[in-house]
């Protein structure tokens, strides 16, 4: 018998039977209260353990569902999705500024193109700008695109429609195109070249901050702001830009030709409303891409061959090019011509 408890017996009056109970003290009731608590902890451990487990699940199902439905967007927004139809306008946007990445890049443009004239469906082109200008690269590898398809589709015919802004680089593009039609309002002409950045040199001096700067090369640290200029180095610029400069008139003056009535200030980067692009023969006339299919091109129905990039190839630019920028900053400083 424990010391904590005893039996109490009895004995009935009448009859065989002997009655026992066990009378339990203060302690062992206060031990039978703290393993209900403990039993109580531990279901509601377990309990909360398979709800984490059930919330797990949940978002590794849900974080799935995001990868399949990125690449299906991947996928379905990857490329122009033409659908074979009867004649047809074929439609070509640019719009933002032009330069690697962009829709006006010449890797996005030039495919577009080529699909839009090997349709024999297609019974001409509309490339509509609205752009500010950009890499004379992108646009010149455009512009000489559009120059071998006219030629090799003589019965094809390319019309731009400007929108807002057709400057500079986006004129560099228009201008291969057989005619252009504005808005009496939209911003057209901007024919010049500019290179940019800035000088800190003054200021670190004032503030007692030396540059240290190895070079290998008596001009690779040629456009440094943090660096003075010399007379020689700018003259270099100046003449590097008059070439791109002469480069984009001669574009102008081929595309253009007689219509061009040019004037002192045709080339000097001034830019002008619509309606006088058409007076000085920067432009050809009114219209909307509606109005030109319907007008121009005799065939209403409009087909949008505009390369888009998929969900995934957006990313990988963003983040290619984001690391690219970091890692051209860190091996120059230089700027680079633009036509904008």
């Amino acid at each position: 018998m424990s010391d904590n408890s005893f039996e109490e017996r009895g004995h009935e009056s009448h009859g065989e039977s002997t009655q026992t109970r066990t009378f339990t003290p203060p302690q062992n009731r206060k031990d039978g209260w703290e393993r209900e608590v403990l039993e109580k902890l531990a279901f509601a451990t377990l309990k909360e353990q398979r709800a984490r487990r059930r919330w797990s699940n949940f978002f590794k199902f849900a974080t799935l569902a995001v990868i399949v439905f990125g690449l299906w967007l991947a996928f379905d927004l990857g490329g122009a999705d033409v659908e074979p139809v009867g004649p047809h306008t074929a439609l070509i946007k640019i719009d933002g500024t032009i330069e690697a990445g962009t829709s006006g890049a010449a890797d996005t443009v030039i495919p577009a193109l080529n699909q839009a004239y090997s349709d024999d469906n297609a019974v001409g082109v509309i490339l509509q700008i609205n752009s500010p200008g950009g890499s004379p690269v992108q646009a010149g590898m455009i512009n000489d695109e559009i120059m071998r398809l006219r030629k090799a589709y003589p019965r094809k015919p390319l019309f731009v429609v400007v929108d807002e802004i057709c400057a500079s680089g986006g004129y560099y593009i228009a201008a291969a195109g057989d005619k252009i039609f504005v808005n009496k309002a939209s911003i057209v002409g901007s024919i010049g070249v500019l290179m940019e950045g800035f000088g800190f040199t003054g200021l670190m001096d004032k503030l007692g901050v030396e540059r240290r700067l190895m070079t290998a090369g008596e001009n690779k640290g040629f456009m440094d702001p943090f660096s003075p200029q010399s007379a020689q180095q700018k003259g270099f610029a100046q003449e590097m830009l008059n070439e791109i400069h002469q480069q984009f008139i001669d574009v102008v003056r081929e595309g253009r030709g007689k219509r061009l009535k040019e004037t002192p200030e045709t080339f000097s980067g001034l830019f002008w409303s619509g309606s006088k692009a058409v007076e000085i023969g920067l432009a050809d006339g009114f219209g909307t891409v509606d109005t030109v299919a319907r007008d121009e091109l005799k065939a209403e129905d409009i087909v949008d061959y505009t390369q888009h990039e998929g969900l995934s190839e957006r990313l990988l630019k963003k983040f290619g090019g984001a690391v690219g920028t970091a890692v051209m900053a860190s091996m120059s400083g230089m700027a680079k011509p633009a036509l904008k």
